[in-house]
């Protein structure tokens, strides 16, 4: 699905210069989802614009097989449109506003609980339901890949953990490949096949880790928290965030 070859990323400013990525290589396969963690300023946004094309490389080469579907940090909902008007607005901007896409934005709604709000305006809807429909909003477009750039960083910590129960099922039940960044070690383990882990600016990859945890019954990011090697992850994870 994604190949990311030898990358590395330099921003110049009038009096400076400033190396973000240094030589970065990984790849996703179709159906993964792959969390990237680091330092804060290691680049992992920069990942993100780059795969999505909205920045350029300075060097390697980015190959991606599909299209892709972006969702930021914040939901960029407009209150001025209603929750269903909201969500069709990248069909219109494509002018893809066919019946066949009416007709899976008015599945998605129902399916994940949002049917009954398909009217509202933004503010009417709490900040966990705001990320649920910003993620249909992106799904709308029939992406092949998601990109989700710290996607609960805003919400208190018992709304993070409902939400990213939702998101994670949604992005199940869809089938998306999914890349995400995140700060936090715990929704990175919970939620992801693998972990990229990235060392401070200029930023390499310091650890690539496949998430393998022990489960009974069906894998939700809270049921991950219960299994018995969550605790040796997120040691590991830690002892190399905090590693010069």
């Amino acid at each position: 699905m994604l190949h990311v070859k030898n990358v590395s990323m330099e921003f110049y400013s009038e009096y400076d210069k400033i190396d973000v990525l240094d030589d970065i290589s990984f790849s996703v396969k179709e159906g993964e989802i792959v969390a990237i963690i680091g330092p804060s300023g290691s680049g992992k946004t920069t990942i993100l614009n780059l795969i999505a094309g909205l920045i350029k490389t300075t060097s390697g080469e980015i190959i991606v097989n599909g299209k892709i579907g972006y969702m930021f940090q914040r939901d960029h909902l407009f209150e001025w449109r209603t929750i269903y008007k909201n969500i069709i607005l990248g069909l219109e901007i494509q002018k893809n506003l066919t019946e066949e896409n009416i007709d899976k934005v008015l599945r998605m709604l129902d399916i994940y609980g949002l049917w009954e709000f398909r009217n509202s305006r933004p503010s009417e809807l709490s900040g966990g339901m705001r990320q649920r429909v910003a993620l249909i909003r992106t799904l709308a477009t029939s992406p092949d890949l998601l990109l989700l750039d710290e996607p609960f960083a805003a919400l208190d910590y018992q709304t993070k953990l409902i939400v990213s129960e939702d998101i994670y099922r949604i992005i199940k039940q869809e089938k998306k490949t999914t890349i995400i960044v995140t700060h936090d070690l715990s929704e990175a383990i919970a939620m992801s096949d693998r972990i990229i882990v990235l060392s401070m600016r200029p930023a390499k990859i310091k650890k690539i880790h496949d998430i393998k945890l022990t489960i009974e019954g069906e894998k939700t990011p809270i049921t991950a928290r219960n299994a018995p090697e969550y605790r040796g992850y997120f040691d590991k994870l830690w002892r190399e965030l905090n590693e010069r």
